[in-house]
């Protein structure tokens, strides 16, 4: 599974890599060190992209599932499972060294995690997840970073077993409001891709107030 986060452009990979490491030196390991406004929009978006989990099956009740965050920061989204009483076991994969040295400082004494940035050590997970992977863009151009999300869905899809989920800007957002190093996309499209490619069992959720939109992809 070496290519996972490796199919998209080194260039890419290298600006968002140092703009978030940038980041996380200027606010720390909090929601303003990953890019978000606030801890009450980032556990929004978490609400989202963990309605992909589902009960284990009938036939298998303790099978251990496993979930992988792509482009995990300093591990916020781990918190919130362990404060919901999540036992599932957690990966965390991100460009940036410091935000991985973030991350299992604050979790040192989880024993079911690992962070890593070395794409080599990754494996298949029950559930794959990205959360502000696709939002900013910076001097890259629209149709390059369209690629890159093309490749990263690829990906995801590949690094998923059950299913996997991710958000992005939505080009419902106002125009006044839209700034151009950020990236966003056309929902439909994206669960119109998502269903021809991936899976008939395909979600859209744009209804909760942030500028954005999830998609559940279920296997």
């Amino acid at each position: 599974m070496s290519d996972l986060p490796m199919a998209p452009s080194g260039a890419i990979l290298q600006t968002v890599g140092r703009y978030y490491t940038e980041r996380l030196h200027e606010f720390g390991a909090t929601p303003r060190g990953v890019d978000w406004n606030s801890a009450a929009s980032q556990v929004l978006r978490f609400d989202r992209l963990l309605q992909i989990v589902e009960a284990p099956p009938a036939e298998a009740p303790l099978l251990e599932a496993s979930l992988l965050d792509v482009g995990c920061g300093y591990g916020a989204l781990l918190d919130t499972l362990r404060e919901r009483g999540s036992t599932l076991h957690y990966r965390g994969f991100d460009l940036s060294a410091e935000m991985i040295a973030a991350a299992e400082a604050r979790h040192a004494r989880d024993g079911q995690c690992a962070f890593t940035t070395d794409p080599a050590a990754l494996r298949p997970a029950t559930y794959a997840v990205a959360s502000g992977l696709f939002n900013v863009k910076l001097q890259h151009g629209d149709a390059e970073w369209r690629d890159y999300v093309l490749a990263m869905l690829a990906s995801l899809d590949a690094a998923s077993e059950r299913g996997f989920a991710f958000n992005m800007l939505s080009t419902y957002s106002d125009l006044d409001r839209r700034r151009d190093t950020l990236y966003y996309a056309d929902p439909s499209e994206m669960f119109d891709l998502c269903k021809r490619r991936y899976s008939a069992r395909v979600a859209l959720l744009h209804d909760y107030p942030l500028y954005e939109f999830t998609v559940l992809v279920r296997k």
